[in-house]
C-alpha cells in the first residue's frame, strides 16, 4: 500500500496545484471522487488492465464516464492512462482530499460513541469540538459499544476522552496509586 501511495502522491499534488490555482478545489474534489468510483468498478478494473485497448481508448472511456468536458481534467486522465496509473485514482483522490483539508485548515476528527449520534446531535457537537481543538473539523462517527457511554474524540494526536470507560480507567489508575 505504501508503494501505491508513493506513486500516487505526485499526481495528487499536481491535481491539487491545478485546482488551487484555478480556485476550484471543490470541483476537483468532486471530479476525483467520481473518477475514483469509476476506477474501483470491477468492469473498469478489467478495462484498465486490458492490453488490447490503447491508453487513449481507456482515457476516452474515463473522460466520457466522468461527464466532464474540462480540458485540464482530460489531460490529467490521459497522463494517468499513458503512465498506466488509472488504477491509482482512489489513492490520488484520498491524497487530494488530505491536501484540500490541510489548505482549508480542516482536520479529520474520529468521534467514537457508545450509541449512534443523530444528525442534530452531531451538528450541536461539532462547534463545541472545534472550539476545544481550536480548528475546523471534518467528523467521522464510529460506534464503539465498549465505551459504555459518552464519547472519545481523536483529532490528529490530540484525544478528548469523555467516555465512561475512560473515566473508569482513570479511577482504576488512581485507586492503584
Amino acid at each position: 500500500m505504501a508503494e501505491t501511495v508513493t506513486i500516487a502522491r505526485p499526481y495528487a499534488e499536481a491535481a491539487f496545484r491545478a485546482a488551487r490555482d484555478a480556485g476550484a478545489l471543490g470541483i476537483w474534489s468532486d471530479r476525483l471522487q467520481r473518477l475514483a468510483f469509476i476506477a474501483r468498478d470491477a468492469e473498469m478494473v478489467e478495462v484498465i488492465g486490458n492490453p488490447k485497448l490503447s491508453a487513449e481508448q481507456v482515457a476516452q472511456l474515463f473522460i466520457s464516464l466522468s461527464n466532464d468536458n474540462d480540458a485540464v481534467l482530460g489531460n490529467f486522465i490521459r497522463v494517468l492512462a499513458e503512465n498506466e496509473r488509472l488504477s491509482l485514482l482512489p489513492e490520488i483522490a484520498a491524497l487530494f482530499e488530505a491536501n484540500k483539508a490541510a489548505e482549508e485548515g480542516v482536520k479529520e476528527a474520529v468521534i467514537k460513541t457508545a450509541f449512534p449520534l443523530s444528525d442534530a446531535d452531531l451538528k450541536a457537537l461539532v462547534p463545541q469540538l472545534e472550539a476545544h481543538f481550536k480548528t475546523r473539523i471534518a467528523p467521522t462517527v464510529v460506534v464503539d459499544a465498549e465505551l459504555i457511554g459518552g464519547i472519545r474524540v481523536a483529532v490528529g494526536d490530540q484525544v478528548l476522552d469523555a467516555s465512561v470507560r475512560g473515566k473508569l480507567e482513570t479511577l482504576a489508575t488512581a485507586l492503584k496509586n
